[in-house]
């Protein structure tokens, strides 16, 4: 150990002897880790929020478990046989049992799953599957033993909740589609604790009531309808318990389990005769093939009706024929063509007079127009008439001449105002001119003292130039 300083200003050794000291290398202090949290730690129980969650391609899970501060790694070696591997995912609620070790490639303490039990829902899942299971083996789901649905029920047992939506649901519908329909409710709880077994008692009290009617005409039931609304899967529990699948299987009339919503299935619905996403489902699947045959009935009698129209039809047309036929070959009709057959002669008998009438009219008119075209008297007509059109034509031509020429005066007049001086000097002007006569059209031809006369429009007056500015 390094020596005492025996004066202040002596400091000892300032570092030890290295033989004295003990240097780990990294694995060395992780091994020493791993050994003491599997010694004084070992085999712990842990519960919390499983969160990325990886499966790798050998098979193993890794993954986190969470609470609301912290988190820890953990690993599920595939060949380590636990329930429910295949249902673990992100956010489930789960509780393991593990060794907690520490992974010395890295440095870093995780959790060997030994056994995992599912929380919440994973656990109902897990449940689920494994009476799944059980069913299938035992044949509960064999479609060989399932049997077919009445195509036209007259009476069917319903067994849901008095009060739940599933029953409006269902007599809804079967009153919309098949108002004739006869329900008879068996009701009970379908949800909690003890629901299951009060379904099953419902199931099997349907069955007694219709054993006792089982002669004709005693209204027995045809099949019977199980249903409840959608729901969580703690909700629809109830319908995935084996007292339930016993009792469908057991009963002697066909079941239909319209449980829940598109997405959900119960053991229920595996071992049902039928079975239907929704409670309105379920009751339009019960009346499909009345509600079809309303139609077909509805078709039919249109089409009777339409093939009964063409056949009257035809027989008409027929009927029209034959007495079309009768009537040309009676006497009276012979008599009547042969009275038309006079008729028409004598229609064209005179119309040929009457155009040959016309003919010789036309022709003797014709011969007094030229008789008079050659008399004299008519000539010296035709040429007064030539005359008299030469001169209208004479005193038109002139007429427009002098119309144009007085047009043409004023144009030129108008023009000739428009450039006279006079015209310039009423629109406001004036012309000034000097003592000698000419026109003043610049400043520098005058000067201070000359005398000047304006014309204007009305008038000219004199004045004396005071002043001339030449810019």
């Amino acid at each position: 150990m390094p020596r005492k300083a025996s004066t202040q200003w002596e400091f000892g050794e300032l570092f030890p002897d290295k033989d004295l000291r003990r240097v780990l290398t990294v694995s060395e202090l992780n091994t020493s880790i791993r050994r003491i949290l599997e010694e004084r730690i070992g085999t712990v129980w842990v519960g919390g929020e499983v969160t990325n969650l990886r499966v790798q391609a050998s098979g193993h899970a890794y993954f986190s478990l969470k609470d609301e501060s912290s988190q820890l790694n953990c690993v599920l070696f595939r060949g380590t046989p636990v329930a429910g591997r295949q249902l673990l995912d992100n956010g489930m609620k789960l509780l393991i049992e593990a060794e907690l070790t520490v992974y010395e490639p890295r440095g870093q303490y995780q959790l060997i799953v030994q056994t995992m039990e599912l929380q919440g829902v994973g656990r109902l899942q897990v449940a689920f599957e494994k009476l799944k299971r059980e069913l299938a083996a035992a044949g509960y789901f064999d479609p060989g033993r399932k049997r077919i649905i009445p195509a036209f029920p007259q009476k069917i047992g319903l067994v849901t909740s008095p009060t739940g939506a599933a029953i409006r649901d269902v007599l809804h519908a079967i009153r919309r589609r098949h108002p004739g329909l006869e329900i008879v409710l068996s009701p009970c709880r379908v949800q909690g604790d003890g629901a299951g077994e009060e379904i099953a008692e419902a199931i099997a009290t349907l069955n007694l009531w219709s054993a006792s009617r089982h002669l004709p005409g005693s209204g027995a039931l045809d099949l019977i309808l199980i249903t409840r609304g959608g729901g969580s899967l703690e909700d629809l529990w109830a319908f995935n318990e084996r007292v339930v699948a016993d009792a469908i299987l057991k009963s002697y009339l066909p079941v239909v389990s319209a449980v829940g919503h598109e997405i959900d299935f119960t053991i229920s619905d595996l071992v049902a005769d039928l079975r239907a996403a929704t409670p309105t489902a379920g009751a339009e699947l019960i009346t499909e093939k009345a509600v079809a045959s309303r139609t077909v009935i509805r078709d039919a009698v249109a089409t009777i009706h339409r093939r009964s129209r063409q056949h009257l039809l035809g027989l008409m047309g027929q009927l029209r024929e034959l007495s079309h036929r009768l009537g040309r070959g009676s006497p009276l009709r012979l008599v009547r063509d042969r009275m038309q057959a006079v008729d028409d002669v004598r229609s064209r008998v005179l119309r040929r007079i009457n155009l040959r009438l016309r003919e010789l009219e036309v022709s003797a008119q014709a011969a007094v127009v030229r008789h008079r075209r050659t008399h004299p008297l008519q000539r010296l007509l035709r040429h007064q008439k030539a005359v008299d059109a030469a001169i209208k034509r004479g005193t038109r031509a002139f007429n427009s001449r002098l119309r144009s020429l007085n047009t043409a005066t004023v144009a030129a007049l108008d023009r000739l105002r428009l450039l006279s001086p006079a015209n310039t000097l009423a629109r406001g002007y004036s012309i000034t001119t000097e003592e000698r006569g000419s026109i003043v059209r610049q400043a520098d031809q005058l000067k201070a003292g000359d005398r000047v006369s304006t014309q204007v429009a009305k008038g000219i007056f004199v004045s004396q130039v005071i002043q001339t500015d030449r810019s």
